[in-house]
């Protein structure tokens, strides 16, 4: 199974994506997807992490933050992934993996990159044909953005309007609103693979720099274009993309382990 990267950088913003174990719908009832909302307000609570947007799906999640640079990410995501798989299998009396491996997360730039990856994020059930508008997912830092929560506030709205480069947080709802309908317009709402699967996404420059504060040499990866975004590739062998280990072949009559390996029956016999 894929090994997904956990790179940080104080004062980036990650795009986390994490999906549950095999692929399977643990998160389809709508309690387990609020228990990890839940937890989520926690972690913001508890380590000070910055949200910028999440979505919470039947069999994956999305969060887009901002490191700070005292390990909240780490120590966020440990919390609220652990506490929503014990609560999990502990009312399915199950025991076993919840989430796939580990998350993965890739940098994005500020300004119209980071506008790009949250209408993204917002879009994902419309993407996958559950809902007509992303207002229609209850489980979504969407209304959050819209309309400000007067308790248990998740969203650092200041925060994302800044990084959004915005004159003022009052503005933040109407043009957030802007972006989704105009992206709904031009029904540009097909999955992008880069969002989940690259290590940065931004210009040449940004993607170049994030590399090297990663101390990862470029010509083991892949700069692409996607659109007018420059992107950061994932190298393969991170990943575990390449081909299994294959066994070892002995021959007939080797001594391994006090056990011999015997040759297949002869069609003769």
């Amino acid at each position: 199974m894929p090994r997904a990267n956990r790179y940080y950088i104080p004062d980036r913003v990650w795009h986390i994506t994490h999906r549950c174990h095999q692929r399977q719908f643990l998160l389809s009832f709508a309690r387990d997807r609020r228990a990890w909302v839940g937890w989520l307000f926690q972690a913001r609570k508890r380590f000070g992490l910055c949200v910028f947007n999440y979505q919470v799906t039947s069999n994956h999640v999305h969060l887009l933050v901002k490191d700070r640079g005292r390990g909240e990410i780490a120590r966020s995501m440990q919390l609220i992934e652990g506490r929503t798989a014990q609560g999990y299998n502990w009312r399915k009396k199950r025991s076993g993996a919840f989430w796939q491996d580990r998350y993965h997360a890739t940098a994005v730039q500020t300004g119209n990159h980071l506008v790009n990856c949250l209408i993204y994020i917002d879009l994902n059930m419309v993407r996958a044909g559950k809902v007509a508008h992303p207002r229609a997912w209850p489980d979504a830092g969407y209304h959050e953005i819209q309309c400000p929560r007067l308790r248990c506030r998740i969203i650092d709205r200041q925060a994302l309007s800044h990084a959004l480069e915005l004159a003022s947080v009052e503005r933040l709802a109407t043009v957030h609103a802007q972006y989704i309908d105009a992206a709904l317009e031009r029904d540009a709402i097909a999955r992008q693979p880069h969002w989940s699967e690259a290590v940065a996404v931004g210009t040449n420059e940004y993607v170049k720099s994030v590399a090297g504060e990663l101390g990862i040499k470029r010509r083991r990866r892949k700069i692409y274009t996607a659109g007018e975004a420059s992107v950061l590739a994932e190298s393969p062998a991170s990943y575990g993309d390449g081909p299994p280990p294959q066994r070892p072949q002995f021959p007939p009559g080797t001594l391994l382990n006090a056990q011999f390996v015997r040759s297949k029956p002869s069609a003769n016999l």
